[in-house]
């Protein structure tokens, strides 16, 4: 599991762990021996804590219910329960996410998705709760105008990962980069442009907060940054059979693009300048085998 696997990260920043399962401590234990997992797991068989936190997975009972066959409700299955259709043992899940609790025990961030299949890594969510990550299988460059490291928030992916592309930049001195809004302006934003895929879904780059720059001559304010900052190009695997048919004969898929800006100092604006880019990732078929079994 990538949790475990991150767990010493996490300490170190002083973060706890614990994950909740609706299983039995027997096969809570289990499952904690068999998979080496050293982080508190705790069971819930009754579903008290779930149905307390609002994520009980009450599709799962309709999947089992007298409804059971309602096209809607097996569309429902689907999406929120299992591609492989509902049965008794699930009755009482989760929706899967991960919740941020601060010292007071207050949630401060929360992370789920709709389609049960995609999961937020460890790392990814690290990454967008501003903790960081150390950068693996990175590639760093420099131009005239910044410097850059881009790395995935993980090399390994599998059936609905939610991943990122990271990019760590620094601006040379008295440069800025573009950040969203200066299109309007007739400038070029920073960014990536990844070339698609039928395995992945590409998401919108998210933003760190820019600042307004003011720039004299023209009498414009423009939204800039000028100071070290990251960006994420979030990427989703797909989690249909298809993809899952389609990536079970890989053993890695490679993506490719280009990483987009275009820097100005306070006198001159330079041409935008596409840097090609291209990253793999291993790919690993999930693992089918329950907690129970």
């Amino acid at each position: 599991m990538e949790l475990q696997e991150q767990l010493d990260t996490l300490q170190q920043r002083g973060i706890g762990v614990a994950a909740i399962s609706y299983d039995t401590v027997d096969v809570v234990s289990d499952f904690s021996e068999r998979r080496g997992i050293t982080f508190p797991l705790l069971a819930d068989p009754e579903s008290r804590v779930i149905k307390s936190f609002g994520i009980l997975n009450t599709v799962a009972e309709e999947g089992v219910g007298d409804k059971a066959n309602d096209p809607g409700v097996q569309a429902d299955v689907a999406k929120y329960v299992s591609a492989f259709g509902a049965n008794s043992l699930i009755v009482g899940t989760p929706y899967p996410g991960t919740f941020i609790l601060n010292r007071d025990g207050i949630v401060t961030s929360r992370f789920f998705e709709e389609f049960y299949r995609e999961r937020n890594t460890t790392s990814n969510i690290m990454l967008k709760t501003g903790v960081g990550v150390s950068p693996i299988a990175a590639v760093r460059g420099e131009t005239a105008h910044l410097s850059f490291t881009a790395y995935p928030s993980n090399t390994s992916v599998t059936v609905g990962t939610r991943f990122s592309l990271a990019l760590d930049v620094a601006p040379g001195a008295g440069m800025h980069v573009y950040a969203p809004g200066a299109e309007e302006k007739g400038y070029r934003v920073i960014g990536f442009e990844l070339d698609p895929t039928e395995l992945a879904r590409i998401e919108p780059v998210n933003y760190p907060e820019s600042e307004i720059y003011f720039f004299e001559p023209l009498d414009e304010h423009v939204p800039i940054y000028q100071s070290p900052f990251t960006i994420l190009q979030e990427i989703v695997m797909n989690g249909d059979e298809q993809a899952e048919s389609a990536m079970s004969t890989l053993d890695a898929l490679t993506f490719t693009g280009t990483f987009n800006y275009q820097a100005c100092d306070d006198a001159i604006c330079f041409l935008p300048q596409s840097i090609p880019v291209s990253f793999t990732v291993d790919l690993e078929m999930p693992d089918r085998k329950r907690a129970n079994q």
